[in-house]
């Protein structure tokens, strides 16, 4: 089934139905993660490509922005993989578990949970497999959807395994001038690195007329560049500054407690939305004091992201994402 989340699309299948599609995968969560590299491309192929003759003009080259593949069992806490459409795996996405979550509403799983946990399982070398987080349904303007509790952000680079990167100023704070993209363009000097679950590095810039277009994120001149800064090394990435890759958002501030974002994801490239990359800059804008704690708002092409972040003695302790999900045509 494919589902639509504030422009982020993903097809969800069971590990059943890539069985019966002679797709080998593991019956349990963890060992199928360990053993992507033998289905998930295949996976990809079958589900993700457009049918022959189906792709609009100017479309992306797959009709999603990857695959949730889960349940694993049937009753919470549920385990999901996060499948890029290169075949890799991802340890979050807001939109992404925001539309597994609405999908196991959709198929009654949900009878009686008024607050679940989902086990997001991957193979990445830098971080704690399964990546756990809390879904509670909620309302936001009048709105049925659900929150997501993504823990605390760690910040600076070795929180996320940068390298190479320098010191700068923005906002009177301390950023850092990562050379790949200061090379790209000379106003992407102030960036600020985070871990929420998956490691993103934001760049800050004076007023949201300076963002990227996406146009300009999906073109060459830009597209390979920022692939081979996000991606893994050996992925397409080169390894500076994460040998793991890093997301990519350049952000600027709207007005009070408001934010505006451009996403650039590793393994899949310019995205149109990205609710951890929202739940990223949020946590950014933070660090560099351009919005308090309380409800933040970030906007990026495919919608807007409603974020509560949590303060204790000057310290953030914890993020929530808000983010609703329907069957996409």
């Amino acid at each position: 089934m494919l589902y639509d989340a504030r422009g982020n699309r993903y097809v969800v299948c069971s590990p059943e139905l890539l069985r019966s599609l002679g797709i080998g995968i593991a019956e349990n969560a963890a060992q199928a993660s360990r053993e992507r590299a033998t289905w998930a491309i295949a996976a990809i192929a079958a589900l993700c490509h457009w049918p022959a003759g189906a792709q609009p003009a100017g479309a992306k080259a797959h009709r999603s922005d990857g695959l949730l593949v889960g349940p694993f069992q049937d009753r919470a806490p549920f385990d999901l993989l996060i499948v890029n459409t290169d075949g890799t795996l991802a340890e979050r996405s807001g939109n992404g578990l925001t539309i597994f979550a609405q999908s196991l509403a959709d198929q009654g799983r949900l009878k009686g949970e008024h607050g679940f946990t989902l086990r997001v399982h991957h193979d990445k070398t830098d971080a704690v497999s399964p990546v756990p987080v809390s879904v509670e349904p909620g309302v936001v303007d009048g709105v049925q959807g659900f929150w997501l509790d993504l823990g605390a952000p760690a910040f600076g680079p070795a929180a996320v395994g940068a390298e190479g990167v320098e010191a700068s100023r923005f906002n009177g704070r301390d950023t850092w001038r990562v050379p790949g993209l200061a090379a790209m363009d000379s106003h992407w000097k102030h960036s600020v690195f985070v871990r929420i679950g998956n490691p993103h590095c934001v760049t800050w810039l004076d007023r949201p007329e300076a963002l990227p277009s996406m146009a300009q994120l999906r073109s060459s001149a830009l597209g390979e560049p920022l692939t081979a800064i996000a991606y893994a090394q050996g992925d397409q990435g080169h390894g500076l500054p994460c040998v793991a890759g890093i997301n990519l958002q350049w952000a600027a501030s709207l007005g009070p407690q408001q934010l505006a974002a451009r996403v650039f994801e590793r393994g899949e490239g310019p995205t149109e939305s990205s609710g951890t990359s929202a739940t990223a800059v949020a946590c950014a804008a933070w660090q560099v004091g351009l919005v308090q704690a309380g409800a933040v708002s970030v906007q990026m092409p495919g919608g807007t992201a409603p974020l509560h972040l949590v303060e204790q003695q000057g310290r953030l302790t914890g993020v929530r994402l808000f983010g609703t999900a329907r069957l996409a045509s």
